[in-house]
């Protein structure tokens, strides 16, 4: 016998489509999710917090990154309108990266996540970082 719930403890349709449901496959928010929480994006995240940055002082504050990687990342939270991207006219081309109204929002809660990370890791185990 299956258990029906009573329509007032389900959320309605319109609720559920507003939030989304990651844990399925076709949601959309599973791609800007894989975005913000990938390892480039969290560091990029936390770097932005202290304000507008170059691509060369991007790389240079992240230690690892290779210039596709960060290219890419960039391009990723430029597309989910977590960063945005200014190009000024000038030769060489000079162009920098700031975090979004919602870039700083993330940012915030990645950076928790990190600390939290740190604070831990000597619980946490002793894998070697990639």
């Amino acid at each position: 016998m299956v258990a029906i719930e009573p329509m007032e403890a389900r959320p309605s349709l319109s609720t559920q489509l507003r939030q989304g449901d990651v844990l399925a496959s076709a949601c959309p928010s599973r791609g800007v999710l894989r975005h913000i929480t990938g390892q480039w994006a969290v560091l990029i995240l936390i770097v932005l917090q202290d304000g507008t940055l170059r691509f060369s002082e991007l790389r240079r504050r992240i230690d690892g990154v290779s210039e596709r990687m960060l290219a890419q990342t960039l391009k990723h939270l430029e597309q989910d309108g977590i960063i945005t991207r200014t190009v000024h006219a000038v030769v060489p081309p000079h162009v920098e990266y700031a975090l979004t109204p919602l870039g700083q929002e993330a940012a915030a809660h990645v950076g928790r996540l990190a600390d939290w990370v740190e604070v831990n890791l000597p619980q946490l185990g002793t894998a070697p970082a990639n």
